[in-house]
């Protein structure tokens, strides 16, 4: 039996460093994203990428030594059939139309539940069944990678919406469709600064967080004046960046039914100086390409997006606006979430 599966990558517009305390979150599927095609059975797991230049080839069912493999991306793989016990085989190629390099785009995300649709993960198309295996996607990612990340990532990659930004509260796992006014547009660029989670300071993060809802509760739940009574300097700075941009994602959702480009200039650059200066996860090259872009005409304002320490930034603008960067840019258009096809 022949499979096709794709998964898109994920740029989002607002609410970062904040789905791993269940709070809230505006991000779009990319109308590029990881493809594999191949064919089911024989026993044995074999994926190839041209564009990685490397290729994986192992037997089923995964065993413990298979976790440790390389190259990296194939941790995904393992990972996946490991957690899924799939057995019955797929030899397969891997395409991706996503940049590569560390962009922030969530590629990973992409690449893993590509790989679980390929293998049968959603045998039941519901709703329902789609959120289940995002969790499920989060916790292969995890595993493969050590680094302890929310939800958002796997669940737009297989719940967006073509034409539409989702709000997702990232507690209760509801959605909520957003269209984005045609008086901007979304870019994306990226900072020339190579991203790596796995090397950066983000359980650090995690786990700040983790110390404050120990002493005031859910960060879901918090107010302003709940963090600045905080004790510890750096956790009162952590605590202000994840409650204030759980009020940027509500205020962005307004401006957005306002079709108020400045107003929403505006939310993208204070939530990059809150991840920038409370949050501490936006470098220097990161803070100078976002100040020269936030000042270009016809751009309303940037932030980093990701996880931070490298990467992307996303940009909102008047319609046709161009780019005078040495880095890459490109316009990103929302897509629909993961499919799989099997013949």
């Amino acid at each position: 039996m022949d499979v096709e599966a794709f998964a898109p990558g994920r740029v989002n517009v607002i609410g970062e460093h904040t789905d791993y305390t269940g709070g809230l979150v505006l991000p779009l599927a990319l109308d590029m994203g990881v493809t594999i095609t191949g064919r089911c059975g024989g026993g044995r797991l074999t994926l190839d990428s041209e564009q990685l230049g490397s290729e994986l080839d192992v037997p089923l069912p995964i065993g413990d030594a298979d976790l440790s493999v390389t190259p990296d991306w194939a941790r995904y793989a393992v990972a996946s059939a490991r957690h899924l016990a799939f057995s019955d085989g797929l030899v397969g190629t891997i395409e991706s139309s996503l940049p590569a390099g560390g962009t922030g785009l969530s590629s990973s995300s992409a690449l893993t539940v590509a790989i679980m649709l390929a293998m049968g993960a959603l045998s039941d198309d519901t709703m329902a069944k789609r959120k289940e295996l995002a969790e499920t996607a989060r916790i292969i990612e995890n595993s493969a990678t050590g680094v302890k990340s929310g939800i958002m990532d796997q669940l737009i990659s297989l719940t967006g919406l073509a034409d539409h930004a989702v709000m997702i509260d990232c507690h209760t796992l509801d959605l909520t469709p957003v269209t984005i006014p045609r008086s901007m547009e979304v870019l994306v660029f990226h900072s020339g600064q190579p991203r790596i989670l796995a090397d950066s300071e983000y359980n650090e993060r995690r786990e700040s967080c983790e110390r404050i809802e120990r002493e005031i509760g859910p960060l879901r739940d918090a107010e302003l004046d709940d963090v600045e009574a905080l004790a510890d300097e750096t956790l009162r700075k952590r605590g202000r960046h994840v409650v204030s941009e759980n009020l940027r994602v509500r205020e962005m959702m307004a401006a957005f039914g306002a079709d108020d480009p400045e107003w929403c200039g505006r939310i993208l650059n204070e939530g990059h100086r809150s991840l920038s200066v409370d949050y501490e996860v936006s470098t220097p090259i990161v803070d100078a390409i976002q100040a020269r872009v936030a000042n270009t005409d016809g751009v309303f304002g940037a932030r980093m997006v990701g996880g931070g320490f490298g990467g992307s930034l996303v940009a909102l603008c008047e319609p046709g606006t161009e780019l005078d960067i040495s880095t890459w840019w490109l316009r990103a258009r929302p897509g629909p979430g993961a499919s799989v096809e099997f013949s």
